[in-house]
C-alpha cells in the first residue's frame, strides 16, 4: 500500500516536471522565433542607398557591349529603380502575407512611394519621351511595360505583383537594348517640352505628398478650391472652412511614402541632368535642377526616433512629417520655377 502511494507519488513530481519543462520549451522558442522575425523586419526596413547614375549607366551599356546613347542613362535609371524595388533585402514586401512582412508597414509605404514614380516615369517614356509626336507610333516595350507596372501592388497571387512588374523590367530592358540598335532602333527625344511634361507630373505627386504631410497636425483652412475662376463649379458643394487631418495611424505611412517617392526622384531627377544636358545649359536651368536634387536629398536624412513624431505647432516634440513637408514643398517650387524656365526660357 505504502509502495503504491510512493509511486504514485514519483510519478505526480515527474509529470508535473514534464509540463514544466514543455512548458519553457515552447516559451523559449515561441521567444526565439519572436526575436529572429524581429531582427529580420528590422533587416528589411533598410533602405536601400543612393547610387550613382551615371557609373550605373556605364556598368548597364559595358555589360550589354554598347555605347551611350541619348536617354540611355535616363532608362537604365529607371530599369535600376524597379529592380531594386523587387529585389533589395526581403525583396517586394507590400503583398506580404506572412510575417515579418505581414506585420511591417514603413517599408510597404516607402515602396508605394517608389512604385508611383515608377509609373509616372513609365507613362512619360510610352507617351512622350519615345514618340516625336503626337501622331506618331508608340514603342511596342514600352506599351507594354507601362500599364505592368500599374498592376494592383498588393496582389500576392494568381498573378504576384512581382511577375507583373518583372514582365514591365523585361520591357523597359528590350527597349533600353534597342536604345543604340541601328537595326531595331528605339528612340529617345530629349525636348524642352518631354522634359516639362514630366516635371508637371512630378509637380502634381509632390504638392499631394506636401498636403498630406502638412495634415499630420489638423488646422482649418479656407477653401480655395475655386480660386481664381469666377465662372467655376464643381460636383460637390464644400464648405467655406475645411478642417483636413490625417489619421494618427498612418501619419508613419505617409512619411515613409514621401521618403521613397523622393528616393526614386533623386535618381530620376540626376539621369535627366544627363540626358536633357544640351536643353539645360540652353535655358540655363542646370543650376535650379540640381538645387531641385538638393532639397530631395535632405529628405534622405537618417530618422534617429525610433517612431515617427507628431508634435504639435511649436510644442516640445518634433513633428517629422512637417519637417518632411519642408523640403517636399521647397523642391516642389523649385521644379515649378524650372518648369516656367523651360517654357518660357
Amino acid at each position: 500500500m505504502a509502495l503504491d502511494m510512493v509511486r504514485e507519488r514519483v510519478s505526480s513530481i515527474m509529470s508535473s516536471i514534464s509540463d514544466t519543462v514543455g512548458g519553457k520549451t515552447i516559451a523559449v522558442a515561441a521567444g526565439v522565433v519572436v526575436i529572429g522575425l524581429s531582427a529580420l523586419g528590422m533587416y528589411w526596413s533598410n533602405e536601400p542607398d543612393i547610387f550613382s547614375v551615371r557609373v550605373n549607366a556605364d556598368k548597364v551599356a559595358q555589360a550589354n557591349g554598347q555605347e551611350l546613347v541619348t536617354g540611355y542613362t535616363t532608362t537604365a535609371t529607371l530599369y535600376r529603380i524597379a529592380d531594386t524595388l523587387l529585389h533589395k533585402p526581403g525583396g517586394y514586401i507590400r503583398n506580404d502575407i506572412a510575417p515579418p512582412g505581414l506585420f511591417m508597414d514603413n517599408m510597404p509605404s516607402w515602396e508605394l512611394g517608389v512604385l508611383i514614380q515608377t509609373r509616372d516615369m513609365a507613362r512619360s517614356l510610352r507617351k512622350e519621351m519615345s514618340r516625336s509626336q503626337s501622331q506618331s507610333q508608340e514603342d511596342r516595350d514600352l506599351a507594354i511595360a507601362e500599364p505592368q507596372f500599374n498592376f494592383d501592388s498588393k496582389s500576392w497571387i494568381l498573378p504576384s505583383s512581382e511577375k507583373e512588374y518583372q514582365r514591365g523590367i523585361d520591357k523597359l530592358e528590350n527597349y533600353l537594348v534597342r536604345l543604340p540598335n541601328k537595326e531595331d532602333p528605339a528612340q529617345f527625344y530629349a525636348r524642352a517640352d518631354n522634359l516639362t511634361r514630366w516635371l508637371n507630373e512630378v509637380e502634381t505627386r509632390l504638392g499631394s505628398l506636401s498636403q498630406r504631410l502638412s495634415a499630420s497636425v489638423g488646422k482649418p483652412r479656407l477653401n480655395t478650391d475655386l480660386a481664381g475662376d469666377s465662372e467655376a463649379t464643381q460636383s460637390t458643394e464644400s464648405d467655406n472652412l475645411v478642417e483636413v487631418k490625417t489619421p494618427w495611424m498612418q501619419i508613419d505611412d505617409v512619411f515613409y511614402e514621401a521618403r521613397g517617392s523622393a528616393w526614386a526622384l533623386i535618381h530620376l531627377m540626376k539621369a535627366v541632368e544627363v540626358d536633357f544636358a544640351d536643353v539645360l545649359e540652353k535655358k540655363n536651368a542646370r543650376v535650379s535642377l540640381k538645387q531641385i536634387i538638393r532639397e530631395l536629398e535632405s529628405t534622405q536624412d537618417t530618422v534617429w526616433s525610433p517612431i515617427i513624431l507628431n508634435g504639435s505647432g511649436f510644442g516640445l516634440l518634433a513633428n517629422h512629417s512637417l519637417v518632411m513637408a519642408n523640403y517636399i514643398s521647397r523642391a516642389n517650387a523649385a521644379i515649378i520655377d524650372l518648369r516656367r524656365l523651360l517654357e518660357q526660357g
